[in-house]
């Protein structure tokens, strides 16, 4: 249903400027459903995955990505039936890692890769998630950029298309320049809080360094990631000066709220 809305939503404004967001929640778990009835990954049918030799939670997730990849190839399909493409930007990208939950392993199709954990992690297996940008003509097709980038970033970057200034109190930064292949202004750090009952998880991105705090009083984790992508060894006893930096950055992030 959001599917065929977005459709018609672009057929009706393919003359003007327009946004749209789509919001998809698959491949979501049904949470309800996965502590009652042991299967929270439910469908409508399985599709090509019907007779796999795989638990019904694993068929109903391959499902649900299927028909997603496959409703975006529609709405790419119709910018270029519509003549638009070449003046349409599409970013696409999740909130979070793979998840754990209605009883689907995230482990059955390897969704975090080399990375350390899933949703709700702050590990990189949490909330270090794929971004594609199309934009023929502009993006030059099959290029990648090492950018590190996350989620209050989109708003300045929509507003520089947009030809407007960005909100005055905001600190993301536009990566425009980023995916046009230009020179692109970095952040000092990235910083991300997850509430839980435990206590606040915490996570700093500063340059080839991440650093996570799985609760207020635990100690800092420090991880190279240009040598370590995977997060396993933790050098905070071999760079103290760095971990103080980093907590710095905590404290000035909370104390922003």
């Amino acid at each position: 249903v959001m599917t065929e809305e977005a459709l018609q939503f672009i057929r009706d404004n393919a003359e003007r400027p327009f946004l749209l967001h789509v919001h998809w929640t698959v491949p979501h778990a049904n949470n309800e459903g996965g502590r009652f009835l042991g299967d929270g990954m439910e469908v409508p049918d399985y599709g090509p995955y019907a007779d796999k030799d795989w638990p019904n939670p694993e068929k109903g997730f391959a499902a649900m990505i299927t028909r997603m990849d496959a409703d975006v190839g529609r709405i790419v399909a119709l910018l270029g039936e519509l003549g638009i493409d070449e003046r349409t930007i599409v970013f696409f990208t999740s909130d979070n890692g793979p998840h754990n939950e209605g009883n689907h392993d995230y482990q059955f199709f390897d969704s975090n890769g080399p990375l350390r954990g899933y949703k709700r992690d702050l590990y990189d297996g949490g909330i270090r998630v794929p971004m594609i940008v199309r934009w023929p003509g502009k993006i030059r097709p099959g290029s990648t950029t090492d950018h590190p980038s996350a989620f209050w970033d989109y708003l300045p970057t929509a507003c520089e298309l947009a030809g407007i200034a960005p909100p005055g109190d905001i600190d993301g930064i536009s990566y425009l320049p980023a995916i046009l292949g230009k020179e692109q202004p970095r952040h000092e750090y990235l910083y991300w809080r997850y509430n839980t009952a435990a206590g606040d998880k915490e996570a700093v991105r500063f340059g080839k360094w991440k650093a996570v705090r799985l609760s207020g009083d635990a100690p800092i984790e420090l991880y190279d990631l240009s040598a370590d992508i995977g997060e396993q060894n933790n050098l905070a006893g071999r760079h103290p000066e760095i971990v103080e930096k980093i907590k710095a950055f905590m404290q000035e992030a909370v104390e922003a709220r």
